[in-house]
């Protein structure tokens, strides 16, 4: 399974705060035997936020795209509105579990406005931009991501009759 990781933030994108959340998000999934071929960092423009994930979805390069960060409700978390503008499918039950996960510990996982979708046969999930808040909304949902991409490349049987 091949991953991007894309760090939404503009203090990082500007070289004044360290990109934790991705390197721990892509940490995680090599260690959960993921192969991380593209990490970025993108400014909280929902432009270039949209247009980068169309092009990397469409270039069919990775499987899967895990973004963290502007998933907040401050006025620049524009991360959530790019994502949807792009995507073909919505997986709603991704955006609630992850919060439903991350509010046993911390009440602001609510705060949290992450989703993830489809576009064409990639999977994109929004992950918060704390170390943490990805990290956990991340372990929430990766079980559930190999069956996706099943679905996403036509195989399509029940594994469990």
């Amino acid at each position: 399974m091949t991953a991007a990781v894309i760090t939404i933030s503009d203090s990082v994108f500007a070289g004044v705060r360290e990109d934790k959340s991705g390197a721990a998000v892509r940490q995680r999934l090599e260690r959960l035997g993921w192969k991380v071929a593209i990490v970025e960092v993108l400014p909280d423009e929902a432009p270039r936020i949209s247009a980068r994930l169309a092009e990397l979805a469409d270039s069919r390069s990775v499987k899967a795209i895990f973004t963290t960060g502007g998933t907040g409700i401050a006025l620049r978390d524009v991360t959530p509105e790019a994502t949807r503008s792009i995507i073909d499918r919505e997986i709603p039950g991704f955006g609630e579990w992850m919060r439903a996960k991350g509010r046993e510990s911390t009440p602001m996982a609510l705060l949290s406005r992450s989703l993830a979708g489809t576009r064409g046969p990639v999977l994109i999930v929004n992950l918060p931009g704390s170390r943490r808040g990805a990290v956990e909304s991340l372990d929430a949902i990766v079980e559930l991501t190999p069956h996706i991409l099943d679905l996403l490349s036509g195989r399509t049987e029940h594994r469990n009759g």
